[in-house]
């Protein structure tokens, strides 16, 4: 019983990061509060992956969804049997938590490279990726940032709604997969002897 409310509990964790990783993403389409930027396609290319909207956003908010109508008592009632009950419940849990850690590590991935590479920005030379071939250094070195005229405040905007992006996608990542643990245990330590039994 404790596991299947841990279980619960872990998937309605998923619903508010997904709701904040949608509004993160949507964020970085404004830099300086300017919708100009998205129109003229002035912003790093990464945030067309949709990777805060889409993958971390809607699919978990879906995948939340499923995983809290299957750990409810009233999905129960639906199977006939307890082996449906302990097994395929938890089997689904586990393959759709699965999809999970696949859908916030793409998020978690993308954002990382857009850190990592910097913002778009208009600099004395025109419009480029400054920082691409910095391979990130250029986190640390606050003193080139200047180098970025427009939008205004681009890098700290960049670097603050992509950590927060790969803060909250890491989070998904590491509820689902305690997701999966716990849907595992039950299957193996609570209902490994129906699989036996079914072969007989």
């Amino acid at each position: 019983m404790e596991l299947q409310k841990c279980g619960g509990c872990l998937s309605c964790l998923l619903i508010p990061l997904a709701l904040w990783s949608i509004v993160i993403n949507i964020l970085l389409y404004f830099p300086d509060g300017k919708i100009l930027y998205a129109s003229s396609n002035n912003l790093t290319n990464y945030v067309w992956y949709f990777e805060g909207i889409c993958f971390s956003g809607i699919m978990m908010l879906m995948l939340a969804a499923f995983l809290i109508i299957l750990d409810r008592d009233a999905f129960h009632q639906c199977c006939q049997s307890e082996s449906c009950t302990k097994t395929y419940r938890s089997f689904i849990s586990a393959v759709f938590a699965l999809l999970g850690i696949a859908f916030s590590g793409y998020s978690l991935i993308i954002s990382t490279l857009g850190l990592v590479q910097g913002p778009y920005c208009k600099t004395p030379d025109g419009w480029e990726y400054i920082f691409k071939n910095t391979a990130g250094r250029y986190l640390l070195d606050h003193s080139t940032w200047s180098a970025c005229s427009e939008p205004a405040f681009i890098v700290e905007w960049n670097i603050i709604l992509f950590s927060i992006l790969i803060a909250l996608s890491g989070l998904q990542v590491l509820i689902c997969f305690l997701k999966v643990t716990a849907e595992l245990k039950r299957i193996l330590c609570g209902t490994y002897p129906v699989f036996v039994q079914s072969l007989y």
